[in-house]
C-alpha cells in the first residue's frame, strides 16, 4: 500500500495485511490494515507503527514520503503488538535516542515487550507537544481498551488519532469512509462487538469527555480499516448507540446439534418468536463464528442459547460460545435455554447458570426434549418461542 496524503502534510503510511482470517479468535475475512501515521512539520512524527511482519513495508512507505532517519519523534497511542511488533526495528533505524512518547503504563509495558533502553517520554492527560505550527494534546483512554492506551489529538487539524478506537478490521483499496459508504459499518459494528463492548461504559465517559473539552473533531484515523473524514460524527454517534447497548425487537437462538434433534427445538422456537413479530434468527455454532454471533448480540433484545447434553455437560462449541460471550458482558438481554438429551440432560441447567452468571435475564424455565420430538412436543417448542416473543415486546 503506497502512502496516502490524507491532508497537507499528513500520511497514511501503514500496511494492508490482506490474509490474517483470525485476530485472537475473531474471524477476519477481510483482512486488516495497520495504519502508521507520519506527520510533517518543523519536526517529523509518526504515531503508531505496524505488525512486525510488515516493518519492511512500513519503512518502504515511509521512505517514499521522506528519509526514516529525518523521523525525529514517535508517538506510540498503545502497546499491543499488532502496533508496536515493527517499534524496536523503526527506533534503531531512526535512532534510538529519538524520543518515544507514550502513556506512562505504555512505557512499562513497551520496556517488557522489547527489553531494551529507549528514549521514553511517558505523558500525562492533556498534555500537549508542539512540533512546529501542529501541536498534539495526548488523552488517556486507559482500558480503551488496554491500561497504556491514549488518543492524540492534533489541534490545528482538527485530527484526533484514535489507536483502536473506531477501528474495523478491514483490508481494502478504499481508505476513506467515503470511498466505501455503508458498506463500512458492519465491520464497524463487528469490530465493536467484539473488542469494545466490554467497555462501553468507560466509552460513554470517554465521549462526554471529550464533549467537554470542546473538542472539534473533523477527522478520525484509526489504526485499523478506513478514516473517518467526511462523517466522523456518524461513528461517534454509532459508538454512543453501541455503548449504550441500546436492543432492538429482536432475537438469536444460538445453538448446536448431534442428531438434529436440538436443530428441531431451535427451528421450532424460532418461529414461535417470530410469529410474535419480533426479527429472529437461528445461529448454527458450526456454521457462524463465534464473533459473528457476537456482532448480532450486540443489539438484539433476547439471546436464546442450545445445545443437546454431551458427558453431563455442553456440546464443546456452545461451551466455547459462552465463554466468549461471557468475557464481553453484553447488557440489556434477556434469554432462555434449550436442548435435547439422551440420558440425563444436564446442558440445559448448565446454560441457564451461565447466563445467569452473564447478568442475562431468563423469563422461561429451561425446556428440554429427551431423544427426538415428536409433533407435540414441537408444537410446545413453538409456544415456548411464542412466550419469549411476547417477552421482547414487553
Amino acid at each position: 500500500m503506497k502512502p496516502i496524503e490524507i491532508t497537507p502534510g499528513i500520511y497514511d503510511v501503514g500496511v494492508n495485511d490482506w490474509n490474517i482470517s483470525d485476530f485472537h479468535g475473531y474471524s477476519t475475512p477481510f483482512g486488516t490494515s495497520y495504519n502508521a501515521y507520519l506527520v510533517l512539520d518543523e519536526k517529523i512524527a509518526l504515531i503508531d507503527t505496524v505488525k512486525s511482519g510488515f516493518a519492511d513495508e512500513l519503512l518502504y512507505n515511509i521512505s517514499k514520503v521522506v528519509d526514516p532517519k529525518k523521523i525525529d519523534l514517535v508517538i506510540s497511542n498503545h502497546t499491543e503488538m499488532d502496533h508496536s511488533g515493527s517499534l524496536a526495528r523503526v527506533m534503531h533505524r531512526i535512532g534510538e535516542d529519538k524520543p518515544l512518547y507514550c502513556s506512562k503504563m505504555g512505557e512499562k509495558n513497551l520496556q517488557r515487550h522489547f527489553h531494551r533502553k529507549l528514549n521514553y517520554q511517558p505523558v500525562a492527560n492533556g498534555q500537549e507537544l508542539t512540533i512546529g505550527r501542529r501541536t498534539f494534546t495526548f488523552l488517556e483512554t486507559r482500558m480503551v481498551h488496554w491500561p497504556d492506551s491514549m488518543f492524540t489529538y492534533l489541534k490545528e487539524d482538527r485530527i484526533l488519532f484514535s489507536s483502536d478506537g473506531f477501528g474495523q478490521h478491514y483490508a481494502g483499496h478504499e481508505k476513506f469512509d467515503d470511498q466505501i459508504g455503508d458498506a463500512i459499518m458492519p465491520h464497524a459494528k463487528k469490530y465493536f462487538a467484539n473488542i469494545l463492548m466490554l467497555y462501553a461504559p468507560l466509552i460513554l465517559k470517554l465521549i462526554d469527555k471529550v464533549t467537554e473539552m470542546g473538542l472539534g473533531i473533523d477527522m478520525i484515523c484509526p489504526d485499523h480499516g478506513v478514516i473517518w473524514r467526511k462523517n466522523a460524527s456518524r461513528i461517534i454517534d454509532a459508538y454512543g448507540r453501541w455503548s449504550r447497548q441500546e436492543s432492538k425487537p429482536k432475537a438469536l437462538v444460538i445453538y448446536d446439534t448431534m442428531w438434529h434433534s436440538t436443530e428441531m427445538m431451535a427451528n421450532a422456537i424460532a418461529s414461535g418468536i417470530s410469529a410474535e413479530g419480533v426479527d429472529v434468527r437461528p445461529m448454527y455454532l458450526r456454521k457462524w463464528h463465534r464473533s459473528d454471533i457476537m456482532t448480532e448480540v450486540l443489539d438484539a433484545r433476547a439471546v436464546v442459547v442450545g445445545s443437546p447434553t454431551l458427558n453431563n455437560g455442553l456440546f464443546p462449541t456452545l461451551a466455547d460460545f459462552l465463554t466468549y460471550m461471557k468475557g464481553l458482558k453484553p447488557k440489556n438481554k434477556i434469554g432462555a435455554a434449550f436442548g435435547s438429551y439422551g440420558w440425563s440432560g444436564e446442558a440445559v441447567k448448565v446454560i441457564e447458570k451461565e447466563l445467569t452468571e452473564i447478568g442475562i435475564e431468563l423469563v422461561e424455565p429451561g425446556f428440554k426434549v429427551q431423544y427426538v420430538p415428536d409433533g407435540e412436543t414441537l408444537d410446545a417448542c413453538y409456544e415456548y418461542g411464542q412466550k419469549i416473543g411476547r417477552a421482547v415486546n414487553g
